[in-house]
């Protein structure tokens, strides 16, 4: 590649080569990188552009002392290039010489200098130490219970929670992201692709456990009851919202009016635009697609009582979401909740904070052995420099918005703090590269979101993820993830599992995940059959069906040669994990009651019913399932409950 180029694509973040799946170096092509590059607005369609822009950004950078913003650990002195002003998060005014002291408190400051004012962030160096406990991975829309409609919903949640501490000693509940959707129809069916990250779903409210049904006469109950939808053999969202709208509509003009806060009520501006235009804002007529444009300030008028409703919903998640976690509160760790990769590209944040995200481009995964033709996941990343620009908020408050109804957070695909998979408008997801963002910064921002807000931080690092992420994670305090499949060492000859008491301690542990074969469908072969009819197998499905045969047979035998008995597969596979160092160990529902189908299939869109798949089980009747307790029953030994810490 040539050197200016590859200048050019490094000062902005763009890499040029990296280690596959395989731990081989790929060279990105050259047009790929000038694609990329594009999407931060800079020209590198020929020699004498990369050039121009080259000397662009060296000027830039070598003018400026201060960077926009600047995240330090907690007693750490800085640089300021000259006499600040400090202000402080709580008011307070401190004039420096040149250096940012180290005895600043964890907070959000700013340091005003001669010619700038940026974004001061103090985090801490490492997040206190997570409990051990064992728990559930849980899909909260495949429950269902006597009361919820067609899907689980957060009374579920809180029901479930607090029988899996009382019944059984969990301690922790990691559920799906419960992130909002736009509200139209199709209802988005992925719960990592909201409209929002940093509002809730509605689609999740039980109508039923709202203050307005309590107030409802029995006249108007019965209407709202009237609207329950049925329960088919697959979840069908459109059906659910359909009748939880009605019935939420009905109950509206019992509501006691609350003001809303600014930003909520930009984001049921969204909703209410959205009922009008349709769910994807690039799509609205032109003069409405600038949130802060005449069209939609007009509209807000017209739009009052709308806006309003939507606005309400956001508070009755609020308050269900509270209850549960409060129903959780015996648990040493509690609820933990999912932070999807990013969201709709023609969602409600995409059209609120514009150009923080690189619209033009998705992010996904290049290929490895699960998803061998890659990942396009179809949502549009932050741009780092963006970022950097406005302070981190657009992250901050993603951060804040989870953490606001959660003992703990999950970040889906942890190695996009420090890079993501960018796939340039029209091509495969073959074909992309590594944009790179500043981790100690993103890192930083997130412990000390958590750090306010007493909560634990998981990561999930699994497929193509450089070493030194898993590493900068344990130093910060941060949980990583280790699932049963891939606790190989790949550098060994015959790649041998690793023993479940040499994994890592400060991980996550579980024998899958929401993207990979349950137990029961990965003893079946499920996984490749599926595959297989669906054409995403780059090997011949004879032999698939023998590497997986193979896997399963020594799985098997290692589980055996500790001691473990395999008459029944399944509770030997929970007896591997049990046996794990890691601090956490989660299992799933679908695992307990033999669920062969897995939750998603990446690579499919409607090809395989994702996300649609209820547990074959009330919530009620899986208390009472024999098998339940016969399968937890290693994991409640090895973590028995312990109380929350005050």
């Amino acid at each position: 590649m040539d050197t200016d180029l590859a200048a050019l694509a490094h000062a902005y973040g763009v890499a040029t080569r990296y280690e596959n799946a395989e731990r081989r170096e790929v060279e990105v092509e050259p047009d790929v990188v000038v694609a990329v590059l594009a999407q931060f607005g800079v020209d590198a369609s020929g020699p004498d552009a990369v050039r121009r822009e080259l000397a662009a950004i060296r000027e830039r950078r070598a003018t400026t002392v201060l960077p926009p913003t600047l995240v330090l650990r907690e007693g750490t002195e800085h640089d300021a290039g000259g006499p600040a002003v400090l202000h402080l998060e709580d008011g307070t005014r401190r004039e420096i010489g040149r250096t940012i002291p180290a005895d600043l408190p964890l907070g959000w400051h700013r340091v005003e200098t001669a010619d700038a004012e940026i974004t001061l962030a103090v985090v801490p160096h490492r997040l206190p130490e997570v409990p051990p406990a064992w728990g559930w991975m849980l899909q909260l829309y495949a429950l269902r219970s006597a009361e919820s409609w067609g899907a689980g919903d957060f009374a579920d949640l809180a029901e479930f929670a607090r029988r899996s501490a009382a019944e059984l000693g969990a301690g922790v509940v990691l559920v799906n992201p419960v992130q909002a959707i736009s509200p139209t129809h199709p209802v988005e069916r992925s719960p990592y692709s909201p409209a929002s990250r940093r509002y809730a779903n509605p689609l999740y409210l039980r109508v039923t456990d709202t203050a307005e049904f309590a107030r409802a006469d029995d006249d108007l109950r019965a209407r709202v009851l009237a609207l329950r939808p049925d329960n088919p053999d697959l979840i069908d969202y459109d059906a659910i919202w359909n009748a939880k709208l009605g019935a939420l509509d009905l109950l509206w003009p019992l509501h006691e009016p609350e003001p809303l806060d600014e930003a909520v009520r930009d984001f049921a501006t969204f909703c209410a635009l959205a009922e009008r235009h349709g769910p994807d804002w690039r799509e609205w007529p032109e003069p409405l697609r600038d949130p802060h444009g005449a069209a939609v300030a007009a509209a807000r008028g017209e739009l009052g009582d709308r806006i309003a409703f939507h606005g309400w919903l956001q508070q009755l998640c609020e308050d269900q979401l509270g209850r549960a976690r409060e129903a959780a509160r015996a648990m040493p760790v509690g609820i933990v909740h999912d932070l999807p990769v990013g969201v709709h590209p023609g969602g409600a944040d995409t059209w609120a904070l514009g150009e923080v995200f690189a619209a033009k481009v998705t992010v996904g995964a290049p290929p490895d052995t699960f998803s061998q033709q890659g990942q396009d996941w179809n949502l549009p990343p932050f741009r780092p420099d963006r970022l950097a620009e406005l302070g981190y908020a657009p992250f901050r408050d993603v951060v804040r918005g989870v953490l606001r109804h959660a003992d703990g957070i999950r970040v889906d695909h942890v190695a996009g703090l420090w890079r993501l998979w960018w796939i340039p408008p029209g091509e495969p997801p073959s074909r992309g590269t590594y944009v790179h963002y500043d981790a100690e910064a993103m890192l930083g921002i997130l412990a000390l979101e958590a750090h306010r807000a007493g909560a634990v931080v998981v990561g999930e690092d699994l497929g193509t993820v450089e070493a030194a992420v898993t590493k900068t994670l344990h130093e910060r305090g941060v949980l990583s993830s280790a699932v049963l499949w891939f606790q190989r060492d790949y550098d060994a000859p015959g790649h041998p599992f690793v023993p479940p008491p040499d994994w890592d301690r400060d991980a996550m542990a579980s024998i899958t995940t929401h993207d990979l074969p349950t137990a029961a469908g990965w003893l079946a072969g499920e996984h490749v059959r599926v595959r297989a009819e669906l054409g995403l197998l780059h090997e011949p499905p004879e032999q698939e069906h023998a590497t997986a045969a193979a896997e399963r047979a020594d799985l098997l035998a290692f589980a055996a040669a500790r001691g473990i008995p395999v008459d029944d597969p399944v509770a030997a596979l929970h007896a591997l994990l049990a046996s794990a160092a890691s601090r956490l160990l989660l299992t799933t529902p679908a695992d307990v009651v033999g669920e062969r189908r897995q939750p998603n299939l990446p690579g499919t869109i409607d090809e395989y019913p994702n996300w649609r798949i209820p547990l074959p089980v009330t919530v009620e009747s899986f208390f009472a399932d024999a098998r339940l307790r016969h399968f937890v029953s290693a994991l409640r030994a090895a973590r028995p409950l312990t109380r929350r810490s005050a």
